[in-house]
């Protein structure tokens, strides 16, 4: 199959114009474990750089200096391989190659994998500072792309630097799954006909990670393809989740537990209220939820009426494993298709499904007609006391013109019924939000649903809709 770049047009942009640039880039492609890093390098530069490096998984300096040393040869035309001792010599065989390059263009250069080439004692990192800071950086031809799934590496050694490489990534490309419009146009592509309903289930679980998709079979449907990839005993998904978390982070457990912590509260936690359990200093802390954001694994958000960041565990893969895969010893290869209407499955669907509608948070600011108003997202939560009960809201829209939105989201497999129960709750959550937070604007109540709502005599209480398909809009 011909290589397609589906979406990726902010990502492309940043490579044209490091391409077109008066100087020498450093460029680094971030992301979590199967998102299309590589992938996407390779489409935009055709497979054609002037030199290109893949780091191999836990093998010796020695090793990997060899096989540094197999590609120079390849790219240079040299008639033997050259003999590199550390990697200074690396750089300055690379450095010497390239200067016989006598085009007026920029010189290309891809190091894939860049964290498993810094294997125990290597002086790989001070050689590459070296290379950029009295060489590339002097020169304005070079387009030097870092690429790597290990994020901790990445963060701490490149972008972050405090030595030689300090402020020297002159572009940075976190690249994100898809979004629903995005994973439609990825099926479509590989020949899918699903409806937005199965692309939406499908989402639940994969996530939008373009390599989860990629081994959906297109003659099954949804819930077939879930019974192979996570409930067969050789399912990618089965045992993908000790590799995902080992391959992208250091000290992997302590992410793995924090990621948990946040499994078990939906509503998600403050820094400090993580910190109670996992008792790091502010600095390590800080760290490790900044590279699961940078990962997509978990988001930050802000709760309504407060500035302190609340964190909540987004990736969808993470969920089903911790839920369905985990706990449960299941040796039946058709549990999903057998439970699909079950209690457990429906709960987990409604959960997810509220973590799209955050995440598509554009998408219903669009199918709402208010994109072009300053709006600030939110969730709400209040606990309680002894004269009123707790209550919550999935998301709040404050619109700059003295509006509010309480927005309700509802999966369900056919039009929502509002009953009589269920509006009282809704009139008293929303008084006891105008109390709580002493509001003076206009509260209204939207309801994000898959099919929308079946028509009732307490449907005037909505003041708009948005369905599953306004979530695939395009922005």
């Amino acid at each position: 199959m011909k290589d397609i770049l589906i979406a990726r047009e902010s990502e492309c942009e940043q490579l044209r114009a490091c391409m077109k640039s008066d100087q020498s880039e450093f460029v680094t492609v971030c992301g979590r474990r199967r998102v299309g890093k590589t992938y996407l390098v390779e489409c935009f530069f055709n497979r054609i750089y002037d030199f290109s490096f893949v780091g191999g998984h836990k093998l010796t300096t020695r090793v990997q200096l060899r096989n540094f040393a197999k590609a120079l040869k390849k790219y240079a035309k040299l008639s033997k391989a050259p003999i590199l001792e550390n990697w200074y010599d690396a750089f300055d065989a690379l450095e010497e190659y390239i200067e016989t390059i006598d085009v007026n263009r920029k010189k290309t250069i891809f190091i894939d994998e860049m964290p498993w080439i810094d294997s125990q004692k290597s002086d790989f990192v001070s050689a590459l500072e070296n290379f950029w800071n009295g060489w590339a950086n002097r020169r304005t031809d070079i387009v030097f792309i870092a690429s790597g799934s290990a994020t901790s590496w990445m963060a701490d050694n490149i972008e972050e630097n405090q030595g030689g490489l300090h402020a020297r990534i002159t572009a940075k490309i976190y690249l994100k799954p898809f979004n629903l419009n995005e994973t439609t146009k990825f099926l479509q592509e590989r020949g899918f006909y699903w409806d937005n309903y199965q692309i939406l289930q499908c989402y639940m679980l994969t996530g939008g990670v373009p390599y989860y998709l990629k081994m959906l079979n297109n003659k099954l449907s949804c819930g077939q393809n879930t019974d192979i990839l996570c409930f067969n005993e050789t399912g990618y998904l089965r045992n993908e989740f000790p590799e995902l978390y080992s391959s992208l982070f250091n000290n992997a457990n302590k992410y793995i537990e924090i990621v948990r912590l946040l499994f078990n509260k939906e509503q998600g936690l403050t820094k400090q209220e993580i910190n109670r359990v996992m008792k790091m200093n502010a600095e390590t802390i800080d760290k490790y939820l900044r590279n699961l954001k940078l990962c997509s694994f978990i988001s930050e958000g802000i709760r309504f009426g407060s500035k302190v960041p609340v964190y909540r565990l987004v990736d969808f893969y993470t969920i089903f494993y911790f839920k369905f895969i985990e706990k449960q010893a299941i040796h039946d290869e058709n549990w999903w298709t057998h439970n699909m209407n079950g209690h457990s499955v429906l709960s987990w669907m409604g959960r997810t499904f509220e973590i799209i509608c955050l995440m598509h948070y554009r998408q219903i600011l669009k199918a709402l007609g208010i994109s072009g108003i300053a709006t600030s997202v939110a969730t709400w939560k209040y606990e309680g006391d002894e004269n009123n009960r707790g209550a919550q809201v999935d998301m709040t829209i404050e619109r700059a013109d003295r509006m509010i939105h309480l927005c309700e989201m509802k999966f369900y497999q056919d039009k929502f019924r509002l009953t009589e129960d269920y509006v009282a709750r809704l009139r008293e959550r929303r008084d006891t939000f105008i109390i709580t937070k002493k509001i003076k604007k206009t509260v209204l109540h939207t309801f994000v649903t898959t099919f929308g709502l079946a028509n009732s005599s307490y449907s005037s209480l909505v003041h708009s809709e948005v369905t599953m398909d306004d979530l695939f809009l395009p922005l």
